[in-house]
């Protein structure tokens, strides 16, 4: 790993508070994701599957946690199991973790080796009448690929036929939705870094400059600040490439005149900030340019506004699409007999914003939690708007990250630059 030890009792806390969800007799068993295969004999860069991340931060392939509140044998209750390390693996692939170190990052103190398990496994679940298993119930999924969870259930399933069998996700997109303090401090770190990632750029930023070499120049500054890299993709669109919402090829040149959209973010101890800035190649915005990013801005801040514990997302957006469409009337985008003759289902604003405002984060980009549900205090999403005109080559998205509290949102990007005027103030410099 790269980043600076987390303490862990931010693991620990996420534990007690999936255990207190856990039925009577009850155990839950957690893998980690599969060292996925390139070409040739190449491996993917391994990423540790999110849920045991929550749970234990180790960051290591071939990791399980199991807990098992009622285990008969009290120092088995929460296990994580570890591979045994090989010495001649480890000359080839690097040192992987001890026992005490296992135990230093997530705060549990029962290590089990894998080669050793599965006699105490067996044990464990004869004593057990409910297993706890995990799948991937993110509502964005789409890979049609058979992950290790999912054999690993059909697996127990042929082993143990008459337990009783439980979702662990329904659990955890409850629990992971709500951020503790802990959390925040992470992903603040994240933000913190992606934040001088962005002051980097305003003074790096020219005509003439290539889009990949905006992203060379952020991934100098998440690798030099202990980031792990980029949360996801970043997405460097100049000029009419903004439209594109999950532009990805980030080679063109940027253009004077033109509009350069940027929306990256840095991974740091496995949670994910998530920012998008949009600024003028030269250095100054023209008066349309400003025109509309003041509209973006104030739609910005309009949803900040309205993202409140009660309220729900579906709500939320509705409102905003609402604000959206007296903001893109005032920007001659629409006309009024045109709302008025609306479609609900495909409003007329949707032609210049179509995508969500907001979306949860936190180890994942796209991060679990509802929809239909009334937000809660501790959750942490995005407030990205977007105004996109195909007629002026223009597309902006302004996004900061906030957390809802019981005492108003905090906006943990707030010390990012975002007005007009600032970040032209910044370039000049």
């Amino acid at each position: 790993m790269k980043h600076l030890p987390i303490s862990n009792t931010l693991f620990t806390k996420n534990r007690q508070r999936f255990v207190q969800e856990m039925k009577p007799h009850s155990i839950a068993i957690f893998n980690s994701n599969d060292e996925m295969p390139s070409n040739g004999d190449a491996l993917y860069r391994f990423l540790q599957n999110s849920d045991l991340y929550w749970l234990s931060g180790i960051e290591q392939e071939d990791t399980m946690v199991i807990l098992y509140p009622g285990n008969p044998d009290p120092k088995y209750r929460e296990v994580l199991v570890l591979v045994r390390p090989n010495e001649m693996k480890e000359k080839w692939d690097g040192k992987r973790l001890r026992a005490e170190e296992g135990k230093t990052i997530s705060g549990i103190e029962k290590i089990v080796w894998l080669d050793a398990l599965p006699a105490l496994l067996q044990m464990w679940i004869h004593s057990a009448d409910i297993i706890y298993l995990n799948t991937n119930e993110n509502d964005r999924k789409s890979s049609p690929i058979q992950t290790r969870d999912y054999r690993y259930i059909h697996e127990i399933q042929q082993q143990y036929p008459l337990h009783q069998f439980e979702r662990s996700a329904k659990i955890l997109r409850k629990l992971r939705a709500i951020k503790t303090p802990e959390e925040i401090e992470v992903v603040q770190q994240a933000i913190d870094i992606t934040e001088k990632a962005f002051r980097r750029l305003l003074q790096f930023i020219k005509p003439g400059v290539m889009e990949y070499e905006i992203e060379a120049e952020i991934m100098h500054e998440f690798l030099r600040n202990r980031a792990r890299g980029e949360a996801y993709g970043s997405i460097i669109a100049s000029g009419d490439r903004a439209r594109t919402l999950h532009y990805i090829f980030n080679n063109e040149e940027c253009k004077n005149g033109e509009l350069v959209l940027m929306d990256f973010g840095a991974l740091y101890g496995g949670y994910a900030a998530d920012l998008t800035r949009t600024v003028p190649v030269n250095g100054k915005f023209t008066t349309r340019q400003k025109e509309v990013y003041n509209a973006c801005l104030h739609l910005h801040n309009y949803c900040k506004s309205i993202l409140k514990p009660g309220i729900t997302l579906l709500e939320y957006h509705e409102k905003a699409g609402d604000e959206a469409t007296s903001q893109f009337i005032k920007l001659g985008l629409i006309g009024e007999e045109e709302v008025k003759n609306e479609d609900k289902d495909n409003r007329a604003y949707r032609r210049y914003l179509y995508h969500g405002i907001s979306h949860h984060l936190g180890i994942d980009v796209h991060d679990l939690g509802t929809k239909t549900e009334p937000l809660q205090p501790g959750m942490l999403l995005t407030v990205e708007p977007g105004i996109y005109i195909e007629e002026e080559g223009i597309g902006i998205r302004i996004e900061n990250n906030v957390w809802i509290t019981e005492n108003g949102n905090k906006d943990l990007m707030k010390n990012i630059p975002i007005t007009a005027e600032e970040i032209e103030a910044l370039m000049k410099k």
